[in-house]
């Protein structure tokens, strides 16, 4: 009777035992299970997703570049891109021999590709229609396909120096790689469910990340404009055969750029199968001697210091003597230009005449204006690769540095700089700092940026901004940009003939830059335009024969798209009515 009772007793204690582990155990569980499902639910989903699910980078769009009109000069379409999934790709070497005789890959490259221990890898991205539909076609497994954007330009060359290009996700040049912080697209993730080897699923789904924004950018370049400046460059490399011709047009009262080109030219969507050379717009990019075209800003000095006397006379002979160091005008073979006037000499285009307008200023004025009108640095236009130029300081001009300087040789300039100075000259006298982007909008529409014309100083007085005008009118109407007068407008502007330098560092080598800087119309001055031909090598080798009538073309083109009333031909109207 005893034992029976100790042993129920034992069975009872070993009962209870049991249920409080077993029960502890339940508890212990049911804490596990709610701090996995309720405190680590996210993470853990994000592993499992993870596990579930592979992924391939892929780029959004990037963002377009519009004119000033809204016309799209940059955009995007769809183009496939190749991937595969190497555990899903059942003879790596067969496929690498199919895939390599359609795509732009040696076939080691794509089989070494294929065997590579990654979930999902790129073959080729963003191919062309045609190679896409071929490899479709080969129903290879593990091989994908799935959309990305690659980079169009619906007018193909037009501005492409001014554009610039893309590689494969990132702007390379021009506009493209300067605003590549606003343009360029997003890394995203395409997804698709595998198993635990790796291999996609069936009945598969995608799903992107959210996208993030980029951005449109809108210039005041117009599409027109630049077409013009454009066809009518095109014309003068066919008729003269130059090594380069170049335009930049200018607003003179914003410094917005209107239009700019260099021919020749490339096209965006196969550049590298061009030369790098031609990739950069040389308006902006290349400096040379400005010849007779800096005369003006000697001019300029001139008349705003009160040194200009427009009926003092100088004779020229053809030349004069600096430091011992004679010094030819482009009159020398014909005996110069004799007994004139500074009036007649500015039209004329006189070397010996400026080199004493120069010597009157002196070479700290002749420095202080050069600089003022910008001459010597960059301009800070939002464009790539700006040449600076070259101008001299004050220990480094000498007498026949100053009396270089003072029509042109021996310093180095760009178009655009010229561009702006010419639009100082007749704006009133305001230097502005010139600029491509007017506005930056997100792709919802909204203003992230607005430019805002910057004037950087004064550098003339508007009486002085006045009588320029008028001269540089002369100098259509009368002097050496006679072959630039229009019949419609009235243009002004100055003629340049720069000799370059030999190898050897000598002048004397045949080869000119022609070029002609002026404005229209003269009685409320739209646009200043900048156009330079180097190196003729066909035809007349003379600046009235090729930058001149460029000039003249491109000008009477733009003012009647920009309904400039012709002003010559409304007073022959009114005149012809009053008969």
């Amino acid at each position: 009777m005893t034992d029976f009772t100790v042993n129920r007793a034992t069975v009872r204690r070993r009962v209870i035992a049991i249920f409080v582990i077993t029960l502890l155990a339940v508890l212990l569980l049911i804490t596990r299970l709610a701090w996995i499902q309720i405190v680590h639910a996210d993470e853990l989903y994000e592993q499992a997703w993870e596990q579930w699910n592979h992924n391939v980078l892929v780029q959004t769009a990037r963002g377009s570049i519009y004119d000033s009109s809204g016309t799209m000069l940059a955009g995007s379409v769809s183009a496939d891109t190749i991937a595969a999934i190497p555990q899903q790709v059942e003879n790596p070497e067969a496929a690498a021999e199919a895939l390599s005789a359609v795509l732009d890959k040696e076939k080691e490259e794509i089989e070494e590709l294929l065997n590579m221990e990654r979930s999902a890898i790129y073959i080729q991205r963003k191919v062309d229609h045609k190679a896409s539909e071929a490899v479709r076609e080969m129903d290879i497994p593990g091989i994908i396909f799935f959309s990305e954007e690659e980079r169009d330009y619906p007018s193909q060359t037009l501005a492409s120096q001014l554009l610039g290009f893309v590689g494969t996700d990132r702007g390379l040049a021009g506009l493209e790689s300067y605003y590549d912080q606003y343009l360029s697209g997003h890394e995203e993730r395409l997804y698709y469910p595998a198993d635990g080897r790796g291999r996609q699923m069936p009945h598969n789904f995608e799903r992107f990340t959210e996208p993030r924004d980029n951005y449109n950018i809108h210039l005041g370049i117009d599409e027109t404009i630049q077409h013009i400046l454009e066809k009518e460059l095109a014309v003068i490399m066919d008729e003269a055969a130059p090594r380069q011709a170049m335009a930049v047009m200018v607003d003179p009262h914003t410094g917005s750029i209107l239009g700019a080109a260099s021919k020749p030219d490339f096209d965006p969507a196969a550049f590298d199968n061009y030369d790098p050379q031609l990739w950069t717009l040389a308006p902006f990019t290349s400096s040379f001697e400005p010849g007779s075209t800096f005369k003006m800003v000697t001019l300029a000095a001139a008349l705003e210091e009160g040194l200009f006397d427009a009926e003092e006379r100088i004779n020229c002979p053809g030349y004069t003597t600096v430091s011992g160091q004679r010094i030819d005008c482009w009159t020398s073979d014909r005996g110069g230009h004799g007994d004139i006037s500074f009036y007649e000499a500015v039209g004329g285009s006189c070397n010996p005449a400026f080199i004493e307008l120069g010597q009157k200023l002196g070479k700290e004025k002749l420095i202080e204006y050069s600089t003022g009108f910008g001459f010597g640095k960059t301009t800070g236009i939002d464009y790539p690769g700006e040449s600076s130029g070259l101008v001299f300081d004050e220990e480094q001009m000498g007498p026949l540095e100053l009396a270089t300087t003072a029509f042109g040789q021996g310093i180095s300039v760009t178009p655009l700089q010229q561009a702006m100075a010419v639009s100082a000259m007749v704006n009133g006298g305001y230097l502005y700092r010139p600029y491509l982007v007017e506005e930056i909008r997100g792709q919802n529409g909204d203003q992230v940026f607005n430019r805002e014309p910057e004037m950087l100083r004064q550098v003339i007085s508007r009486e002085t901004s006045d009588q320029l005008i008028d001269m540089m009118e002369s100098v259509i109407l009368e002097g050496t940009g006679g072959n630039a007068e229009s019949e419609l407008y009235r243009l002004a502007g100055k003629t340049g003939t720069a000799e370059k330098i030999t190898p050897e560092g000598t002048y004397g080598s045949d080869d000119f830059v022609y070029s002609l800087v002026g404005f229209a119309p003269v009685e409320d001055p739209r646009v200043v335009l900048y156009v330079a031909v180097d190196g003729v090598t066909k035809g007349p080798r003379y600046g009235s024969q090729t930058s001149a009538p460029l000039f003249k073309n491109i000008m009477e083109d733009t003012l009647q798209y920009m309904q400039v009333a012709p002003t010559k031909k409304a007073d022959f109207t009114e005149e012809e009515g009053n008969d």
